[in-house]
């Protein structure tokens, strides 16, 4: 809601009425079940979807990181918003939480995939617990004593002023991001009105968030990915050359592949397509493989 509700600020700014439609969808619902056993595709934005076909909304939005590589027909993104920080952070209101002391014995809470497999990679004494829910719920179950600290995305815990429980913030080209993480993306369907598309686009968009977008998406698509495999991508733009950082590790972090590559930042899929094919050809499509099949059967 704080994401709907600044876009609608932006739009009411730029002259655009808006109107809120709030809804839940079953990734929203189903918090006692991991993403991945749920299904990735559509479990954010399915429901949403349906009300966009339907002409009843005009726009959805999104966190970047929710959606499926591949958008069903008829749908588009128009806009990425202007991006937060996009690293992961570990919240905590004990004292004396160091995930660095492989002395001392540690539970954290998360939902992630691709989280679970940086922390056994690199915190192997960190003992793991699945955590679903907004970020109030999480912090609510941490408090209860569920875990002792949360990993969660910069972006989010920023935007609902809870920095200050923030304990270590995890180093990007270390602790690489997911696809589109700190960035919101404007869903339409294709059947919009290109006016009101195009003015929605118009008070929306950043460049350069959508041009780092592009490419981290690109790479996704190539993998046939989405948020229940732990792959990872993040793009970084400066003096007109884009830097994309991306790879994909096994479910207990024993493997990974990560490679970095350069470009223009006018050839922005091309290059998160030629990583992604990198990745596919170094072993990923193996890894993949491997992956599914964990968990299809649960092992």
């Amino acid at each position: 809601m704080w994401q709907t509700e600044s876009v609608a600020e932006a739009l009411a700014a730029a002259g655009m009425e808006t109107r809120i439609a709030a809804m839940e969808t079953v990734g929203d619902r189903v918090l006692d079940t991991s993403i991945a056993k749920i299904g990735s595709k559509g479990v954010f934005t399915a429901e949403l979807e349906e009300h966009l076909a339907a002409g009843l909304t005009d726009i959805a939005v999104h966190s970047a990181k929710d959606m499926q590589s591949q958008l069903p027909q008829g749908f588009v993104l128009i806009a990425f918003t202007a991006r937060e920080k996009a690293g992961d952070v570990l919240l905590a209101t004990k004292q004396g939480i160091d995930i660095d002391d492989a002395a001392r014995p540690l539970v954290v809470g998360t939902s992630s995939v691709r989280r679970r497999a940086f922390v056994q990679r690199y915190y192997p004494h960190v003992t793991l617990v699945e955590m679903r829910g907004n970020l109030q719920t999480r912090i609510r179950k941490m408090e209860e004593g569920h875990c002792d600290a949360l990993l969660l995305a910069y972006a989010g815990v920023k935007r609902m002023g809870y920095e200050g429980m923030i304990v270590k913030e995890f180093d990007p080209a270390r602790f690489v991001p997911p696809v589109g993480q700190g960035c919101i993306a404007i869903e339409a369907a294709t059947s919009l009105a290109a006016d009101k598309a195009a003015a929605i686009r118009s008070c929306l968009n950043n460049v350069d968030s959508e041009t780092c977008l592009l490419a981290e998406r690109a790479f996704l698509k190539t993998l046939e990915g989405g948020c229940s495999i732990p792959a990872f991508g993040h793009a970084v733009l400066a003096a007109g050359r884009l830097t994309l950082t991306a790879g994909l590790a096994s479910l207990d972090g024993r493997q990974l592949l990560q490679m970095s590559e350069s470009a223009p930042a006018g050839e922005a899929e091309e290059l998160g397509r030629r990583l992604g094919q990198a990745i596919l050809a170094a072993g990923g499509a193996e890894m993949l493989a491997e992956i599914r099949r964990q968990q299809a059967t649960g092992r």
